[in-house]
């Protein structure tokens, strides 16, 4: 645990990306593959599910500190981080063993959770105890299930290529899908055995970049080169027929089993060795794609019943094929994987499952013109690829892109603010807005991004001074501040005092030009709201 916590620190410690690979692979170089599982696992964004609830730690950490706990409250209020706070105020404990990371976790934290709340007490004070400030902060960390560091999943993964002496596009697909960590996993990890994907396992996926507004297509190169499909919106995943079963695996590594029955039965027709990468879209038939909202519908049911297949049908839209008679075409141009997909997709006559419509153009031009359409499509614009580009794992720039349209915007007024986490954890980032309706002020959406630097210090300066009342670590503010606000979806919610609910609000810029009563109305945004 004492070289975990090493290890976190120097993460912590640095931006830079060659200093965090060499402290990667030198920690796995020097420790067991049990506590490497682990390490990855975590290392990873993956959690332990809380083990004790943060009202006892906040709790228990007061008495331990002998403060009141309205102190510790406005402390860890001020800090943002609870795991930091409970490091902060606890008095330093003492490290009785070095026992490994493992041991910890599977002997020491997991069984947290089976414990009564006074044997919680008892082994949490324990742990405070026998754990240096360094130690005990990641211990929290993973107690309260917000263990995170600066480290992307793709540098872990090249970190455990470079000790095992592979590519990191077979650590990568060794990755995917549901693993438990273990010696045994983590041997099989890295060994050099390559041929031994699960059947169920999915393939890296290829991710695409946004087209630069500022520039457009045309950088990219001449239309010629690329094909281009509708950008949809729905659920990215994978489409897997092998050994005479279907898995369902979205790119959040999520095997979605029995959630689409219509998809599952339609895929019982592929060919064994098949593997599709496409978008889960809720439709009515052949381009009668539904919004984004009512996928939702079918999205948290992990068993749907009659009347919601009736209400919210789905189709998986497949555009790539990534396996073809169990062997691994990734490498092979697009143009190609297209198409042997639509030789095979041409056999299917199943509605669940359809191929994408590769759009007619000649020019960056009749593309811009076939965007347009897009809103009126249900669709978010257009997917760009390359024709001669291989599958690529994660996003590399050159292959594929997307060509979004313009995000819908309007004007909005700060009413509520909340201090960030982690380094914004001292200033208030977090913030509430809201529309005119008639006289009164309604907040509508919730946004934590677009601003720089000094505009957020600007923004904290002004919360501090034009507080209203306070509810809890919430500020009311004197409404005067505007902002323009994109996101890029629009529905009806009974749950949202407004009667809306946005997808993805942000704040793209600091409106210093308006006056509070220059925004827009709950109205107005209405409007916007799709037929």
């Amino acid at each position: 645990m004492i070289r975990f916590a090493a290890l976190y620190a120097s993460m912590d410690a640095t931006t830079k990306t060659n200093e965090k690979l060499s402290a990667l692979v030198d920690y796995f170089r020097s420790v067991g593959h049990a506590d490497a599982a682990w390490a990855l696992y975590f290392l990873c964004g993956y959690k332990i599910r809380q083990l004790v609830p943060t009202k006892l730690l906040r709790a228990w950490a007061a008495e331990e500190a002998k403060i009141p706990l309205w102190l510790f409250e406005e402390s860890y209020h001020s800090v943002g981080d609870l795991a930091e706070t409970i490091t902060l105020i606890v008095p330093p404990g003492v490290l009785a063993e070095d026992v490994s990371l493992t041991d910890w976790v599977e002997n020491r934290l997991l069984p947290l959770r089976d414990k009564s709340e006074s044997e919680q007490r008892q082994a949490v004070v324990t742990i405070w105890k026998q754990s240096p400030t360094p130690m005990r902060l990641v211990i929290l960390k993973l107690i309260t299930g917000a263990f995170r560091v600066g480290v992307s999943k793709s540098l872990v993964t090249r970190a455990i290529a470079e000790v095992a002496g592979l590519s990191s596009e077979v650590i990568s697909h060794r990755l995917m899908g549901t693993w438990k960590p273990s010696s045994d996993f983590f041997v099989k990890l890295v060994s050099k055995e390559v041929n031994d994907a699960a059947v169920s396992q999915p393939y890296p996926f290829c991710l695409a970049h946004a087209v630069p507004p500022e520039t457009g297509p045309e950088r990219l190169g001449e239309a010629k080169d690329f094909a281009a499909e509708w950008k949809w919106d729905g659920i990215r995943g994978q489409l897997i027929r092998r050994s005479e079963q279907v898995f369902v695996w979205s790119r959040g590594e999520d095997l979605m089993e029995n959630r689409w029955p219509e998809i599952e039965s339609a895929a019982r027709s592929l060919p064994d060795g098949t593997v599709l990468d496409g978008e889960i879209l809720a439709s009515h038939g052949e381009n009668q794609i539904l919004p984004f909202a009512e996928l939702q519908k079918r999205i948290a049911r992990k068993t749907p019943s009659k009347k919601i297949l009736l209400e919210v049908p789905v189709v998986f839209q497949a555009f790539d094929m990534l396996e073809e008679n169990g062997l691994d075409i990734r490498s092979l141009p697009f143009s190609e994987r297209r198409r042997r997909m639509d030789r095979l997709l041409s056999n299917v006559t199943h509605p669940g499952i359809v191929a994408t419509e590769i759009l007619e153009g000649d020019s960056w031009e009749a593309w811009g013109a076939i965007r347009a359409q897009s809103r009126d499509k249900n669709a978010e614009g257009l997917m760009l690829k390359r024709l001669d580009a291989g599958y690529e794992v994660g996003r590399v720039r050159g292959a594929w892109w997307k060509w979004k349209v313009s995000p819908y915007t309007i004007d909005a007024v700060l009413i509520y603010a909340q201090k960030g986490h982690g380094k914004r954890s001292g200033l208030y980032t977090d913030y509430t807005f809201a529309l005119w309706q008639g006289d009164t002020l309604v907040p509508f959406a919730k946004a934590y991004s677009g601003l720089n630097d000094s505009e957020i210090q600007s923004v904290d300066r002004f919360v501090r001074q034009n507080t209203k009342e306070t509810f809890g670590p919430v500020r009311s503010v004197l409404p005067a501040l505007v902002m323009e606000i994109a996101f890029e979806g629009l529905q009806r919610s009974p749950r949202h005092k407004s009667g809306v609910a946005t997808r993805f609000p942000r704040i793209v810029r600091w409106r210093q030009d308006k006056k509070p009563e220059d925004a827009n109305t709950l109205a107005e945004l209405m409007e916007l709201l799709p037929p």
